[in-house]
């Protein structure tokens, strides 16, 4: 290598430092993230390029969104670059003494850069930068919904406490009734004709007359009995209505990001291959893809594990041997995900042909069988070796061959 261009990301500014093949800096500066400042960067790039007869090598670490905008750069100008996750950085540039400064993590990123071989960073396409973009929000919103639920919940227990008792939680029904009826006495001030039409003009999902009659029966007699910790007129009913539109208004928020992700992966191979699987739908599937990206760019299935962090940690010294335990230093949305995934599989064991379950149960039948977890964790492992098989050969899931590859 020629010359070494190194920079400490921060907030809306980088640190940068230029150095030569003698490891000697010809250069330390600072660069604002903005349009002129990226301009003039581009243009000593090139001038390093015409001199060296090749294009500088470039490393930063990641900052989460921070560097987001000098990756962007570096993408559009055709730049390819290393970027550093911060533990494995932390570990390359440890020293006996060292001062720790913006300055100092640019210069030590550089010097490192000759006696490391760092690996180019894989640059996504639109594709995947969009359904990850997609699947984050898809989680943020979930989790959003879980944490108002949590609310509601105990407002709940203080206004109508049986309605979780009697209705489905979660359900589209539930959610109507909560913003109609907070609370018992104004439940018992309607008819049951009057409640009957309610639940079936305001409830999202399809409700038949029927069902709802028999649902407004059900509250009356609940609500007759129903002795609630705060009045009607309390505060909290008004909020505990408040809480269960948001959570309906999420909840198809949730749909129309699946629609979306859906769209854009109907028609690429690796979302027919998931598909394929006796317990992913379209849902799990995108959001696989979402997390996983392109599985292309990983070299084998032992990389893919390391992703995820489903790879084993050992560690011995001397006499002291501890058990040996997943890394979890990879991906832990996908990592959920995956695990959810198999759970979904092992219900549906009677309704479908998964050699996955079969392993499953396997683990779980032998002599010394395994824990629930380990056995959801060695099938996890499993899985991911076959998907990289199947989605690089293109070839969907099918019960015989993947017994055979088994």
């Amino acid at each position: 290598m020629k010359h070494v261009v190194a920079f400490d990301v921060s907030m809306g500014k980088s640190v940068m430092t230029v150095y030569d093949r003698y490891k000697r800096c010809e250069y330390e500066g600072e660069i604002e993230h903005t349009r002129s400042s990226f301009q003039l960067l581009h243009e000593r790039l090139q001038q390093l390029k015409i001199l060296d007869g090749q294009a500088p090598e470039i490393v930063f670490e990641a900052t989460g969104v921070y560097s987001k905008g000098l990756e962007k750069f570096l993408c559009d100008h055709g730049y390819r670059y290393s970027r550093m996750n911060p533990l494995e950085a932390n570990l390359q540039m440890a020293s006996m003494r060292r001062h720790k400064t913006d300055k100092s993590d640019a210069h030590e990123l550089a010097k490192t850069h000759f006696k490391m071989e760092r690996d180019y960073t894989y640059q996504q396409d639109e594709y995947d930068e969009q359904i990850r973009a997609l699947t984050r929000y898809y989680d943020e919103v979930d989790t959003e919904i879980n944490h108002l639920w949590n609310r509601m919940h105990a407002i709940l227990q203080l206004s109508f406490p049986e309605l979780e008792q009697i209705i489905t939680p979660r359900s589209a029904l539930f959610l109507n009734i909560v913003q109609l009826y907070p609370h018992p006495t104004v439940l018992i001030a309607h008819s049951k004709t009057v409640i009957r039409n309610r639940l079936k003009d305001n409830t999202r999902k399809n409700l038949s007359l029927k069902r709802a009659e028999e649902k407004a029966i059900i509250l009356l007699e609940v609500a007759k009995e129903s002795y609630p910790a705060i009045s009607s007129t309390d505060v909290r009913c008004e909020q505990v209505k408040d809480y269960a539109k948001r959570i309906a208004d999420l909840k198809e928020k949730k749909e129309q990001l699946v629609k979306q992700m859906v769209e854009l992966s109907k028609d690429r191979s690796e979302f027919q291959v998931l598909i394929s699987f006796p317990g992913i739908g379209e849902t799990t599937a995108v959001r696989i893809i979402g997390e996983l990206g392109d599985i292309c760019r990983f070299k084998n299935h032992k990389q893919l594990n390391a992703y995820v962090g489903i790879d084993i940690m050992r560690y011995q010294s001397g006499n002291t041997h501890y058990q040996d335990r997943i890394n979890k230093r990879g991906n832990k949305k996908l990592r959920k995900i995956l695990f959810y995934m198999m759970k979904t599989m092992i219900t549906l064991r009677k309704k479908t042909s998964n050699h996955l379950v079969d392993y499953y149960d396997k683990l779980k039948t032998q002599p010394q069988r395994k824990p629930h977890k380990v056995a959801i964790i060695a099938c996890m492992n499993k899985f991911l070796k076959l998907i990289f098989h199947l989605i690089q050969h293109n070839v969907p899931y099918d019960y015989d061959t993947a017994i055979s590859c088994a």
